[in-house]
């Protein structure tokens, strides 16, 4: 496949375009490379490509489509977290159910935009992705919220210590570890150790999970 290897590099949010539809990636590739401060490092035709494809090219965002033959979104997503790779990713569906949207939050996607968004939103939604922030409608946070508090989640947040409600809410406001290290005069190393705790005791596997935890519960500055 072609890549984009002859244009200098922009140094700005590199990202990897995963879509079935050649003609869906080509139009995402055509808008998004006129944005000064991102750059479409590659692209794949399907999740397990898509995989091979954030291993080498280490992106910075992820835009995944879910429905795709082989290994779909859902798997590939999950495949990246087994890996740990740190690409955020960004769901780019034309699936409104929340049957669909729903396991790839859980998955650990980012958040999800439609197919047929203003592509001045999409490009304010991979700079948000990447800043650290969660993007989600209200009805699939509500969604995702309800299943927490069907599981107990309640009361785990008496069981976190004061220090790391305070890690919490950082993750909330979208701060990364280095963020929030700095915030809290922490070594990184100090505060991954808060942030694997965090999960822990809530029972959640990520935090995109943790920061609708805290939103939902009042833990947010």
């Amino acid at each position: 496949m072609a890549e984009a290897a002859a244009r200098p590099a922009k140094n700005g949010i590199r990202v990897l375009l995963v879509d079935d539809h050649q003609v869906v990636r080509r139009g995402l590739r055509t808008f998004l490379e006129i944005q000064d401060d991102i750059e479409v490092v590659g692209e794949a035709g399907d999740g397990a490509e898509g995989v091979a494809r954030a291993e080498e090219l280490r992106p910075d965002v992820v835009l995944m489509d879910i429905k795709m033959p082989g290994t779909d979104g859902i798997d590939a997503l999950r495949k990246l977290r087994e890996l740990a790779n740190p690409a955020k990713v960004l769901i780019v569906t034309s699936f409104t159910e929340q049957r669909t949207v729903v396991p790839a939050l859980r998955a650990g996607a980012s958040g999800y935009v439609y197919k047929d968004v203003d592509p001045d939103a999409l490009a304010g939604a991979i700079r948000s992705v990447h800043a650290g922030h969660v993007l989600l409608q209200p009805e699939v946070a509500g969604a995702l919220l309800a299943q927490d508090e069907g599981n107990g989640g309640t009361g785990r947040g008496s069981t976190l210590t004061e220090r790391e409600r305070e890690v919490l809410t950082l993750i909330a406001d979208g701060r990364s570890n280095r963020e929030i290290a700095r915030a809290l005069v922490l070594s990184e190393k100090t505060v991954k150790t808060h942030v694997s705790n965090i999960l822990m005791k809530l029972d959640l596997s990520d935090r995109t999970q943790a920061a609708l935890w805290a939103v939902r519960h009042g833990i947010t500055g």
